[in-house]
């Protein structure tokens, strides 16, 4: 288990995870029936004097509210900022989330790293646009990029085209930092109306990864799925602010000759490879460091070993389906759900709110680092996902 502080605090709930002597994720959960400006003020701020204080440096950034909202929270993120000692910056990721039971901001969630030096964290640009941090430690390099999408000005704007642009862009912004898709160990793919286009969406995926050289033939590789390299993946519904199609977060780990990082896929326990039904993602991924050890878990829903939803129209066997799948995912790393270091809840229907929670105490997780969010899966009977990182320490 990694060190974790929780904070009550007013109007939200900051979870502070340490990963490792370096590391940080930072999660705040919104209590319904708050104000989103204040509380959003107080998060950036409250965020931003520990990170100021460690000698911290943000490396990611993601926010959870209703598009409608987003002016306000940016300023309040502005002003939260700027109380806590730092200037604001880009890039984040804004993903329309809906809250549960308010109608501003569901939660923020934000990974921190300590840098040995300066010049071992750099901000990446694409176009004269930011677009994502590197940094670098133990001779290996990691690359975060975010909000990626392939929406365009002018010309072909279907979603087919967005789609290969967001993924060719991603692959263009790799390349500059000296990586390629086969260096991403996971990815967050956010798309507006998953339900109308998902089979669409995962057709041009699995071209891509074949372009990119980590799919050859697709119905032989279907065959050994559980052997092919594929990054951990969330894909789920979520709008973002220029209304593109889809948006992706990235993430990408490169090893130098010296680096002492291992990259493990996991495909998967109480479930298959998802490739094997035409999903081009890993179950998990670990990242085994010399301080700490990372699962990195797919968004995860009640899906059987054949690729079947199972639990249909019952929510709580769906989430217990779920945390029994997670569970046995990072138990190969001897972990187990406690260790949960921060995650993504994402729930069909805002009315199971109070079910999940229940639930939670059902199987001694009350404190799960989570922020939840009213999302629709990638299938209209999924009621439930959960994405996650859990962490080990090992210094």
């Amino acid at each position: 288990m990694s060190y974790k502080i929780i904070e009550k605090l007013n109007g939200y709930t900051l979870y502070t995870s340490r990963v490792g002597k370096e590391q940080f994720f930072f999660t705040a959960a919104v209590n319904p029936q708050v104000d989103d400006h204040d509380v959003c003020r107080d998060i950036y701020r409250h965020v931003t004097e520990k990170i100021h204080q460690e000698n911290m440096h943000m490396v990611l950034e993601r926010i959870f509210g209703n598009l409608d909202a987003e002016t306000q929270l940016l300023e309040a993120r502005r002003q939260g900022i700027e109380s806590g000692g730092e200037s604001p910056s880009d890039p984040f990721t804004f993903i329309q989330g809906h809250p549960i039971g308010s109608s501003g901001l569901a939660g923020i969630q934000i990974r921190a790293v300590k840098p040995s030096a300066p010049d071992k964290i750099w901000r990446i640009t694409h176009e004269n646009e930011p677009c994502g941090q590197a940094w670098r430690r133990n001779d290996t390099t990691y690359i975060l990029i975010q909000n990626i999408h392939g929406a365009a000005a002018t010309g072909d704007n279907s979603r087919k085209a967005q789609t290969e642009r967001m993924f060719d862009r991603a692959m263009s912004i790799l390349r500059d930092q000296g990586a390629t898709y086969r260096h991403v160990v996971r990815t967050w793919i956010y798309l507006e109306d998953i339900l109308d286009w998902y089979g669409l969406f995962n057709e041009v995926r699995n071209e891509k990864y074949h372009d990119f050289g980590l799919i050859h033939d697709t119905r032989d590789d279907r065959r050994i799925a559980e052997k092919i390299y594929l990054p951990a993946s969330t894909g789920i519904h979520g709008i973002n602010h220029v209304r593109a199609s889809g948006t992706m977060d990235v993430f990408a780990i490169v090893q130098g000759d010296a680096s002492c990082t291992e990259i493990i896929p996991i495909t998967g326990e109480k479930q298959n490879s998802a490739f094997r039904y035409g999903s081009a993602f890993s179950r998990a991924m670990t990242i085994r460091e010399a301080d700490a050890t990372q699962i990195l878990v797919s968004g995860t829903a009640s899906i059987d070993e054949e690729g079947n939803t199972v639990y249909k129209n019952d929510t709580r066997a769906q989430i217990l389906k779920t945390f029994e799948v997670i569970d046995a995912l990072i138990g190969r790393e001897h972990a187990a759900l406690s260790d949960i270091a921060k995650a993504t809840v994402f729930l069909k229907n805002a009315r199971d709110h109070e079910l999940y929670l229940k639930t939670l105490d059902e199987c001694g997780l009350p404190d799960l680092p989570a922020v939840v969010v009213q999302a629709d899966v990638c299938r209209d009977d999924l009621l439930f996902e959960l994405d996650a990182v859990a962490t080990l320490d090992r210094s």
